[in-house]
This record gives C-alpha cells, structure tokens and sequence, in this order.
C-alpha cells in the first residue's frame, strides 16, 4: 500500500529524509480522507499484520489501517522513501529527471540518490523476512511510490531501470501481490 496523499505531496515537495519525514509531512486532510474510505470500503483480504516505514505519512496510513482491523503495527526502516539526496526538500517536478536517469542505469546515484539496485534490495529484503516470519499470514505493508513500484519490478524479475514503466500507483492505492487476486 502506498501511504495517503501528503501534505509533502500537496505542497509539491521531494520529503525522502528521515531528518525531514519521520515528525513531520504527514497525511494532508485529502489523505485522511481517503483513508477513511478506503477503510469503510475495505475491498481486499483483511490483514493480519501491517508493517510500515517509519515516516510519519506511512506511519499515519498503516495507523488507519491497523485501528480499524486492531492489528499491531510494526515499522520498518528499510520501508522508507527513496532518498533523493541533494534534492531533498525542493520541488517535485525533479522527479523526472532523476527517473530518466534510473532508465539508463538502475545503480546510478547522480545527485547522491539512493540506487534503484538499493532500495530493491532493502525491499525485497522485508518481504522476504516476513514471507519466513509470517507464512500463511495477510501482510499490510506501508510505503512509499518510488520504492513500492521497484519493489513490483523486481517481483516481476524485470530489470529495475524500467521501474517507472510499471503504472503509477496513486496515494492511498493497494496492489495485492501473493495469495488470491
């Protein structure tokens, strides 16, 4: 699950450090909302556990999510955000730039962004841990676009510079991976 529309998102802003995200950028009242929603309409197997990144807009979706169903919430460090380095904290529109970048090459770090080939690892690293730690379980897990989309990549087993082909997915959206659709 990708975490609620933030008020990092409303106010059109690159917010990947811990430094930045962890108190601060969380749900703007768009995301409480839809997490309201989607809550009341849960349309998807009931988790059982939900693991999240640490940063105060996941932190927030997973608590929604966790409240409703009465789920233990655990977070996860290696569920953050992408770091985008040097453009942290301006403005979004440099997205592009840098995903042009990762198509060439998914172990670029240009503007000392953090690798596509890392945040695949520490993404695959958490499902794998839970998928030993929690068979048979219904996993939640909360984060953020960039590192969800490579995550779905690397199941997939395409190569990780075509992570933005993969479609967008929307703040508060849930793609089921695993288990019946």
């Amino acid at each position: 699950m990708r975490h609620g529309h933030s008020q990092a998102n409303q106010q059109c802003l690159i917010i990947s450090s811990p430094e930045r995200s962890i108190d601060a950028f969380g749900l703007s009242d768009t995301g409480e909302q839809q997490l309201a929603s989607l809550v009341d309409a849960w349309a998807w197997p009931v988790p059982t556990r939900v693991v999240h990144s640490d940063f105060l807009r996941t932190t927030q979706t997973a608590a929604r999510v966790a409240n409703a169903f009465e789920l233990a919430m655990s977070p996860d460090q290696r569920l953050r955000e992408r770091f985008f380095g040097e453009l942290e904290g301006g403005s979004d529109a440099r997205y592009p730039d840098v995903w042009a970048l990762d198509a060439q090459s998914a172990e670029h770090t240009t503007h000392r962004v953090e690798a596509v080939s890392a945040v695949a690892a520490r993404m695959m690293a958490v499902l794998e841990e839970w998928e030993r730690k929690a068979q048979g379980e219904t996993i939640l897990i909360v984060s953020h676009g960039d590192p969800l989309q490579i995550l779905l990549t690397a199941l997939e087993g395409r190569p990780l510079a075509q992570h933005r082909e993969q479609p967008a997915l929307l703040p508060a959206s849930i793609t089921q991976v695993g288990g019946a659709p």
